[in-house]
């Protein structure tokens, strides 16, 4: 094996490391206030190294967004294989019951917040539009549901990012009641 397989098979296992670093830092405090910097001090590596593996910064948001919606239709896999209820309504609860413990941890939940908020810069915005297909489409060809009941799931789904951002579920307040009427968040 030469030295300079070597470096590649080296970088070829950090990129994962550098994926799940700047997921958590880009989740913490956004793209804006987020530099390369901090994600390298997250992988524990230069930042040299990381401009090595990734070329820019919007391209090191993209590769974490990649990473989230991974997460996320492999959850959506596993509550969807694990349903009792194998119906489209059924498949659907189960996943969104699967994504409610996977945003438990409030990493995944924040990036694609983050990822939202700046969606006009047109590398990021194509990478969330892409990750929101997949959910979409596989929420539709695993449940079998008809449009109308995958774009519910989908809007259930945002509206539990916004009761969870915005911590709506411990106000004791009508309006409060009636976003979350239905939607159950694991403690």
């Amino acid at each position: 094996m030469s030295q300079r397989s070597g470096i590649l098979s080296t970088a070829e296992e950090r990129r994962p490391l550098v994926a799940a670093a700047a997921l958590r830092a880009f989740a913490r405090r956004g793209y804006h206030s987020t530099t390369v910097a901090d994600v390298a001090r997250e992988a524990q590596i230069s930042p040299a190294y990381v401009f090595k593996l990734v070329p820019s910064k919007e391209s090191l948001f993209v590769v974490a967004l990649e990473l989230c919606f991974r997460e996320v239709l492999e959850a959506l896999r596993r509550g969807a294989d694990a349903a009792p209820d194998q119906t489209p309504a059924g498949v659907l609860d189960a996943m969104g019951g699967a994504y409610a413990e996977l945003i438990r941890d409030r990493t995944l939940l924040l990036l694609q917040v983050h990822a939202q908020s700046v969606a006009d810069i047109p590398e990021i915005g194509s990478a969330l539009r892409t990750g929101l297909a997949e959910v979409t489409r596989f929420a539709a060809e695993r449940s079998g549901a008809d449009p109308a009941a995958v774009q519910q799931f989908i809007a259930f789904g945002q509206l539990c990012h916004l009761i969870v951002t915005a911590q709506i579920d411990d106000i004791d307040a009508d309006w409060a009641r009636t976003l979350s009427r239905g939607i159950r968040h694991p403690e």
